[in-house]
Formats: C-alpha cells, structure tokens, sequence
C-alpha cells in the first residue's frame, strides 16, 4: 500500500451542510484527546484581544474573517479535507473530475498533516480554520513540538511506502523517521530556467505535485518503489532522475524538471 502525505492549504473553502465537527469521526483516534486540546485553545485565542490573535495567526485586519472561522470551529459546517481545501496543488488534482475508481483510490492513498487536527485522511470531515504549522499557541505552544512525536510515530505504524509531498513546516510537524528512510521517497519539483540550473518555483512546485498525485489517483496500480514514481513523474515533466541517498537515514528523492506552469 501506499501513503501519500499532502500538505494542507492556507486558503480554505466554507463548508456547506448540517455536520459539525465529530472528533470520534476523524481518522486516528489516538489524536483524539491532542485534537480537543488544541481545538479549545484555538477557539479561546480567537476569543481574546484580536490584536494578539492577529498576530498570532499572521493575519491583517481585512482577514478578521479567518478569526471568526476559527471561533466557529465546532459549530461551523464541515466538508471532506479535499473540498475544504483550496489552492494551486488542489485545484491542480481536480477531484471532482476523477472517476469513480480514481477518485477511489486517491482517498486510501492520501492524508494530510494539518496544524490543527495532526494527521487525517483526506476524506474526513473538517471546518474551515486558520492555522498554520509554524503558529505559537497560547497555552500550546510550539506545534512541532505539540505534534512531531505522535504524528510521526503514526506514520511510521502504518508501515507503508511514503511518498512524502510536504512542504517544510508540515514536515516538522511529523518528520519521518530514520529507520523508514529506505521506504519514503521525497520529490523534488524544480522549473526549467532560461539560463542556468532549474529552480525551485512556489506556483510549479504545487501545480506538479497536483498533477503527480492525479497520476498516482488515475494509475491502475499503487506506487510502492521510486521507480513507479519516476516513471509515472516522466508523463507530467520534461526530466525525472532519481535521487539515492547520500547516507543511511536519509529518504530517497526524485528530481522532477519541468516547464513553466
């Protein structure tokens, strides 16, 4: 089996519908008791002085709506992860226009390592929030220190191949564990250049991984090993070289070249 690990979206889309927030419902129940706590400081941070919570959540006064979403977060509506968030690596899967099978598929495979619920399957039922995995919360604190340990322990309970697609505070907030390397494979998205070496670009990075994980979703058989990877990455880019690692405890990576998206 494979577990392809997605990094959440900073914008969000509002639910729709009459189900509330259901703890018991989510994915990994050991987060259960974490997810409560850190839900109730959150809702209390964005009941004290906005300025603080402001802040806090690195927003302006024109996203004082952010702080309402996260005031609301056991009463508001909620929506499977993947329709709640929003962005260029989402937008790029395009769910809604996977068959049946390939849409199947894609919710056994993928997860999420979300600042505010840890580790959840993809379809599971969330609210809009605003946090992000480098917030300092009242009472929390740090949430790679609040999340690392269990997140990743998580993970490595699974014992399954990883394809890891975080983006760097997402990583810290469940890092992979040493002797799992040989089982994770992290790609590396880098946009060809006018002159000189590819580079890593915001918009080509998420765009590709989208459409990386669309492949994985429409693929008649799961990833388990970096060369599936690699050659299903070669229909979505101009180059693919796989990356062995340097040392033992390091996971394996694939270069992935492509043009301007």
């Amino acid at each position: 089996m494979t577990m392809i690990l997605l990094p959440p979206s900073e914008g969000k889309t509002d639910a729709a519908g009459r189900q509330k927030l259901d703890f018991k419902k989510l994915s990994f129940l050991e987060l259960s008791e974490q997810r409560k706590e850190l839900v109730a400081a959150v809702i209390a941070m964005a009941n004290g002085p906005v300025a603080k919570t402001r802040t806090a959540l690195a927003i302006s006064a024109k996203q004082d709506f952010e702080i309402e979403r996260d005031q609301k977060l056991l009463t508001a509506s909620t929506g499977p992860a993947w329709s709640v968030y929003t962005g260029v690596l989402y937008d790029a899967i395009d769910i809604a226009s996977l068959s049946a099978k390939a849409k199947s598929k894609f919710e056994s495979e993928n997860f999420v390592v979300s600042a505010l619920f840890g580790l959840i399957n993809v379809t599971d039922r969330i609210p809009s929030y605003r946090l992000s995995g480098d917030t300092v919360v009242p009472k929390i604190g740090s949430l790679t220190k609040f999340w690392s340990e269990s997140v990743s322990q998580l993970i490595a309970d699974q014992g399954q191949f990883v394809i890891d697609l975080r983006s760097g505070n997402y990583v810290k907030l469940g890092p992979i564990r040493k002797d799992l390397a040989d089982q994770v494979v992290v790609p590396r998205i880098m946009q060809k250049m006018p002159k000189g070496a590819p580079k890593v670009v915001s918009h080509s990075n998420k765009a590709t991984k989208g459409r990386l994980v669309r492949a994985m979703a429409e693929s008649a058989k799961s990833v388990i090993c970096v060369e599936q990877l690699a050659n299903l990455a070669a229909k979505v880019a101009l180059d693919v070289e796989i990356v062995k690692p340097a040392k033992p405890g390091v996971p394996w990576g694939i270069d992935v070249i492509v043009e301007v998206l």
